[in-house]
């Protein structure tokens, strides 16, 4: 088969190497062990043929190993060669040193890499060397080498990885014999002039870890919350700041968690001297009110009504009862649960919002003619 073709075909074949588990960045030292194919340079005279390595290496970071390897192969002299020297020994091995860049993808099985190495390869050729009487003569000698090459690696699963490799190794070896032979040795056409030879390797290894995996680290010891991280009664108010670690839900508390009284003023709801109907203008702003209600229907409110400071303090009682029992009476007739509501309670002239002399017409403060909703959660 056209070696081309052979190549062609080993390069497509590599993504059916096994895929195994994702790997992080995993230093230990780790064993490879390959077989292949060399396809050899045809001005060796040489025929194609098997070869093995064997090597150590690790990763150095997450992107590059590193691998020294041994490799051997025993290939014989081409059809080309004629006579005694057809079945004499041509054999290979040698030492590399190679780097690879693994182009490495978080969550991907496997990953491509290239490589770049130099190395040391020494050939043993026995020759036909009639009529000397030590024939056949032997030359063994040792030459720098240079490879390249492209792959794909699985990731580390427990024990194994694989691995497989196209390279180009090019040997400066420049005293092969056969290569230099002249014509004689069977009129095969050659170059005798080659000073190095470049061979292709195609391959499948495994790559095996040495000793355990690194434990993963153990997660960070967890921060224990300091006070003003919590809020354990829900109220919005820090455990550290919380005079009142007990509030109910929905409670209004102040900035030291503690509750405080609200009172929702029905500014407008105000009524005319003397009297506890309901005014106009008062109607539409309990309109709103009802409304309000209806959207939290978790409040709980005392309707509590109030008068100004003239009249005995008897009359003012009764009077600031009844007005706020026409409120109460408007807000249970437009849908407002009784359940919900406090009261309806006078506190008369008490509770002033505005002091005024208790003679006439100083007495008559329209502000304190007033109905109050006080919040009582």
């Amino acid at each position: 088969m056209n070696k081309k073709l052979l190549c062609a075909a080993l390069l497509g074949g590599l993504g059916l190497a096994q895929a195994a588990n994702a790997q992080d960045f995993d230093d230990r030292w780790y064993l490879t062990g390959s077989a292949g194919y060399n396809f050899q340079d045809n001005d060796r005279r040489t025929e194609d043929t098997p070869f093995v390595t064997l090597g150590l290496g690790k990763f150095i970071s997450p992107n590059w190993s590193i691998d020294g390897e041994l490799n051997y192969q025993n290939p014989k002299f081409d059809d080309g060669v004629e006579g005694a020297n057809r079945n004499l020994n041509w054999s290979q091995y040698g030492i590399s040193f190679d780097a690879r860049y693994h182009f490495v993808r978080d969550g991907r099985n496997w990953n491509p890499y290239v490589l770049m190495g130099l190395g040391y390869q020494r050939a043993e050729e026995e020759y036909d060397a009639f009529p000397s009487p030590n024939s056949p003569a032997e030359r063994k000698d040792g030459n720098l080498a240079a490879k390249v090459g492209v792959g794909l690696q699985t990731t580390f699963s427990s024990r194994v990885a694989m691995r497989a490799e196209l390279a180009y190794r090019a040997d400066f070896d420049d005293n092969s014999y056969a290569a230099t032979a002249g014509p004689d040795w069977g009129g095969y056409p050659h170059n005798q002039e080659e000073s190095w030879f470049g061979d292709v390797l195609a391959s499948l290894g495994v790559v095996i870890p040495l000793g355990a995996a690194a434990a993963a680290p153990p997660p960070p010891a967890p921060v224990a919350p300091s006070c003003a991280d919590l809020d354990d009664d829900g109220d919005g108010v820090n455990n550290c700041d919380d005079r009142c670690p007990d509030s109910k839900p929905g409670e209004v508390v102040g900035p030291d968690g503690c509750p405080v009284p609200v009172t929702i003023d029905l500014k407008g709801v105000n009524f005319d001297f003397d009297k506890a109907t309901l005014r106009p203008d008062a109607v539409s702003i309990l309109s709103e009110v009802v409304q309000i209600l209806q959207r939290y229907p978790e409040l709980r409110v005392e309707v509590a009504g109030h008068t100004d400071l003239c009249g005995s303090d008897a009359y003012n009682q009764s009077l600031s009862e009844r007005r706020a029992t026409t409120v109460y009476d408007y807000l249970t007739s437009n849908g407002i649960a009784a359940s919900r509501l406090v009261g309806p309670r006078g506190y008369g002239e008490s509770r002033p919002l505005e002091a005024t002399p208790q003679t006439l017409p100083g007495c008559k403060s329209e502000i304190n003619r007033r109905t109050e909703l006080n919040v009582q959660n």
